[in-house]
């Protein structure tokens, strides 16, 4: 009926533009029609244009040999869709038509229509629930919401809502990433110092983050959250399975966190949301009279807090993860590497514990004992270094050139001289030292001190060249004992002559003296 109506409002429309002295083209535009259909509407008077929608009404249809076994269909399983009804005439009928699901729904419906079988849904019934006694329940589901950034990004964000079931208070927990087992404790643990105590049942979904199976009644609880319960001892309730009416107040505050607060409100970072989530509740969802009870939550809660569990904090222990030791010391942990002590690497399969807390990274050997801590990166690809990790040479280059130097008579010189040669070989300081001080174990002390001296006057900082002063002196020494002198080469280092050796003084030429005796005359 109401199709012929829209047909029979379209012929008087064209016809009265017609009328108006509108073209044809104006028409079909102004009433997204086809110009071929205005052309043959206004071709017929108003007679010919219902016995025109009559005929089509009773134009024969494509399927019409599938009435009756349709008809039969329906009135056994009135509820049937017609899309399953689609499926069973494929089924039974082998050369079924490759027609259009539309088709097939145009045909269900019109069948539905001349045979008064409106499809039929079942009802459920409800009954009022009586108020709940104080602090006897609260009800917890899950959210997911797009919001949009300063640079009009999609950002998707996930929030925890628990309300308490007789006093309506609410509490949400934003996320920027999808909730966890541990996530959803801590989120937990949030609503129960928010409340300021514990409820003593809580109702849920079935959850994979809570529940693994619910195998007829005995729950089977995630590892994660069956520990926590053993430490918070609250009852739990599970609704059926696609069944989320059987908890519809917690059904309405996510409704209500989506339209009220999350809607056209801009994304900044997920911790200036959870702050205006919070003001939010303080000043509108937990301070305006519910809808149902008509009474303020935040005032129903200071009575209800009295019948809760008081609250004591429980230590949540973070989720870890075992991690592969690279030969390096390092492990490679969301795109980045963070380095262990020394020596973690113990070969191959080596591995460790990770876990966050606090915007850290805890690390612990596979037995359990703490290794180290790292500040978690933001980019990728890089080499978190822990500096207590490198190896610390400053202290022990410092002790040695400290042991060294008392080791001489004079220690101030001796600190100099080693001071020189480490800012002219700072990466060899170490060989440097370790030199010396095997020289000074083979020498005697006078001898040493005379080495030392030479070396800071002839400005020999090297520890090779230190040795070979100290062989050279006492090769001298031993020569001198025993009678045999041999001459000293000038530079005991190289055997080479020095350049003052071979210096030639300036000689005057005889002819300045003849000029001077001649001027002297």
């Amino acid at each position: 009926m109401n199709q012929y109506l829209n047909k029979l409002i379209m012929y008087h429309e064209i016809h009265k533009m017609n009328q108006e002295g509108f073209s044809q083209s104006k028409i079909s535009q102004y009433l997204v029609v086809n110009r071929r259909t205005v052309n043959h509407i206004l071709s017929m008077d108003e007679l010919q244009f219902e016995a025109f929608l009559e005929s089509q009404s009773q134009r024969s249809k494509e399927l019409s040999a599938y009435e009756d076994w349709i008809k039969a269909k329906l009135e056994i399983y009135q509820e049937t869709s017609a899309a399953q009804m689609h499926d069973w005439l494929k089924e039974h009928f082998p050369d079924f038509p490759g027609v259009t699901a539309k088709t097939v729904y145009n045909f269900v419906m019109w069948i539905r229509q001349k045979h008064h079988l409106p499809q039929i849904r079942p009802m459920r019934e409800y009954n009022a629930v009586e108020e709940l006694p104080y602090g006897l329940q609260a009800q917890v589901d899950f959210g997911q919401y797009n919001m949009r950034n300063a640079m009009n990004k999609r950002i998707k964000v996930w929030f925890f809502a628990m309300s308490l079931s007789r006093s309506r208070y609410k509490y949400v927990f934003f996320s920027d990433t999808p909730f966890t087992s541990h996530t959803a404790i801590e989120a937990h643990e949030k609503a129960f110092s928010f409340f300021s105590g514990v409820p003593d049942e809580i109702v849920y979904d079935q959850d994979k983050l809570f529940l693994t199976d619910e195998n007829k009644g005995d729950l089977l609880l995630t590892s994660a959250f069956k520990d926590y319960c053993r430490e918070r001892k609250f009852h739990l309730h599970f609704c059926r399975k696609a069944d989320p009416e059987s908890k519809g107040k917690i059904e309405n505050v996510v409704k209500y966190v989506k339209q009220n607060f999350l809607y056209n409100r801009p994304f900044s970072d997920i911790s200036l949301l959870q702050t205006e989530a919070l003001a939010w509740l303080r000043r509108t969802a937990n301070a305006k009279p519910h809808a149902g009870t008509q009474k303020i939550p935040f005032n129903e809660w200071c009575i209800e807090q009295l019948s809760l569990t008081p609250f004591i904090a429980v230590v949540v222990k973070p989720p870890s993860s075992l991690y592969t030791v690279r030969k390096d010391n390092t492990i490679s942990w969301k795109g980045n590497f963070y380095t262990l002590p020394s020596g973690t690497y113990q070969g191959r399969g080596t591995q460790v514990k990770v876990s966050q807390n606090n915007g850290s990274l805890e690390i612990c050997a596979s037995a359990g004992n703490h290794l180290c801590s790292s500040a978690i990166s933001t980019g990728k690809g890089k080499v978190v270094c822990n500096t207590d990790h490198k190896r610390d040479k400053s202290d022990k280059i410092t002790e040695l050139i400290d042991d060294i130097s008392k080791m001489f008579n004079d220690t101030a010189l001796s600190l100099l001289y080693m001071d020189c040669i480490h800012k002219q070989k700072p990466r060899y300081i170490r060989d440097q030292l370790i030199l010396i001080r095997q020289t000074l174990n083979n020498f005697d002390k006078q001898l040493i001190n005379k080495t030392l001296q030479y070396c800071v006057e002839m400005h020999v900082y090297s520890a090779n060249d230190f040795k070979s002063v100290a062989e050279s002196f006492l090769k001298e020494q031993s020569q001198k004992e025993s009678g045999n002198l041999e001459p000293i080469l000038t530079n005991p280092l190289s055997g080479t002559m020095s350049v003052a050796a071979n210096y030639q003084p300036m000689k005057s030429s005889i002819y300045d003296y003849e000029n001077l005796m001649k001027g002297g005359n």
